[in-house]
């Protein structure tokens, strides 16, 4: 008897390594959801609540850029060589690409990270990059700001309240510059101006077909 796709993905020996990127609201954690409830995987979700930096930073940029890049960066590391040391497929909510190559970059841009701290933080990212594999597939959330600060709205997490529109669109050129320069694995992008996979199942179901294509060649 042939085997579903679900199967062939729950029942691999070989785990995989998904990971969701994009901007602030643009529905990695709904995906990451959704498509672990569908395929049988595993979530790594990106935990706000245990982050001792996040308010801060939203407060004062400048003062707490550094150190919740930081944090971001060795939280990432641990989760990253905790799931290649296992034996499940995962989904990473943001990868660790994001961290290094769009937010730390974008904060030294706009004169919130020191140029000392840059260099510090970098050199680290290029050390951790030696010690880890690219994931199997990313997933890039790509939406326009309008669409970004709907969603954000929507959520209604006070601490998100004080994002500027300029830093979200500072944002979007880093992650667009990033998805073009990817070569490392497989790039999927989902246009989410397009795409409401969180209240249409065809929309989700279009992205579901994409994936199984590039795993497996189905389609």
């Amino acid at each position: 008897m042939s085997k579903s796709p679900n199967q062939f993905l729950t029942d691999n020996k070989t785990p995989k390594l998904i990971a969701i990127a994009g901007n602030i609201g643009v529905g990695k954690t709904t995906l990451t959801q959704k498509l672990c409830k569908h395929f049988k995987w595993l979530p790594q979700f990106e935990n706000i609540d245990d982050n001792p930096y996040l308010i801060d930073f939203y407060e004062d940029m400048r003062r707490w850029s550094f150190n919740l890049q930081f944090f971001f960066l060795q939280r990432r590391l641990k989760n990253i060589l905790d799931i290649q040391a296992g034996a499940s497929t995962y989904i990473l909510d943001r990868t660790i690409y994001e961290d290094a190559q769009v937010f730390a970059p974008n904060l030294h841009d706009m004169g919130l990270m020191t140029s000392r701290d840059f260099i510090t933080y970098s050199e680290f990212y290029n050390t951790i990059r030696t010690m880890i594999k690219p994931p199997d597939l990313i997933i890039y959330l790509k939406a326009s700001v309008p669409t970004l600060v709907q969603r954000i709205d929507k959520r209604g997490r006070e601490f998100e309240s004080n994002i500027s529109i300029d830093y979200l669109n500072k944002l979007n050129d880093y992650y667009n510059k990033w998805a073009d320069s990817y070569h490392d694995g497989n790039l999927l992008v989902i246009d989410c101006d397009n795409s409401n996979f969180e209240d249409n199942p065809e929309d989700l179901g279009n992205v579901i077909t994409k994936i199984e294509s590039i795993f497996f060649g189905l389609f």
